[in-house]
């Protein structure tokens, strides 16, 4: 099926798919994307009654549909109809938290490239209005899931014309909370959040 961008650009899916990542054999979520992980965790928070998380929907505007039986019919054309922000969005002990998922192979630093501009437009809007943001980022090659308030995003991302087009590992390991593994779900990221929470409160700083 072809799905294309709002100015009739045509979407490259494969460029865009996230990469399956294979563990080892001891991890329970061998061979499972971060999307996959959060997900499952999600319908863990939702039916203990912790949290209730959802993946946002893409807008998307069927152009074509051909019928290739009388009782079946097949989408061959879409567009988006406009950019999505975020993957996530929620409530969090009474928190509104909005959050994206991502991943990179990359072991000392996270390329800012793999972020958009609406997004941290996006982020920004929601941490004005005393929301969290914030981004769950997984080093693939380190084995290695990490929860980092928005802000420390929007330091680098502003700054990338002149200075760094990445953020550190070193700075996300420090600033952020790491994803401990375990067996249900197998990616807790709100127990990371809780971490990140804890610490803010502890030294009275505003980084949310």
């Amino acid at each position: 099926m072809a799905f294309n961008y709002p100015n009739g650009h045509s979407f490259n899916q494969k460029a865009f798919q996230k990469p399956i990542v294979s563990y080892g054999a001891s991890q329970s979520n061998r061979g499972m994307s971060l999307e996959h992980d959060i997900n499952e965790a999600n319908k863990y928070y939702l039916a203990m009654g912790q949290a209730v998380i959802h993946k946002k929907p893409t807008p998307v505007q069927i152009v074509n549909v051909s019928y290739p039986a009388r009782a079946a019919a097949k989408i061959t054309e879409a567009y988006f109809r406009q950019a999505s922000t975020t993957d996530y969005n929620g409530i969090y002990k009474g928190y509104y938290i909005d959050f994206d998922a991502k991943e990179t192979t990359h072991k000392r630093s996270f390329p800012l490239n793999n972020i958009h501009e609406h997004q941290v437009k996006h982020l920004k809007a929601i941490v004005k209005q005393n929301g969290l943001a914030f981004m769950i980022i997984r080093f693939t090659v380190l084995q290695e899931t990490y929860v980092v308030w928005a802000k420390l995003i929007f330091g680098y991302w502003d700054n990338r014309e002149t200075g760094r087009k990445s953020i550190p590992y070193e700075e996300i390991a420090k600033f952020g909370a790491l994803v401990e593994q375990q067996y249900n779900p197998t990616t807790p990221y709100l127990q990371a959040v809780d971490k990140l929470l804890i610490e803010c409160k502890k030294e009275g700083d505003n980084l949310i």
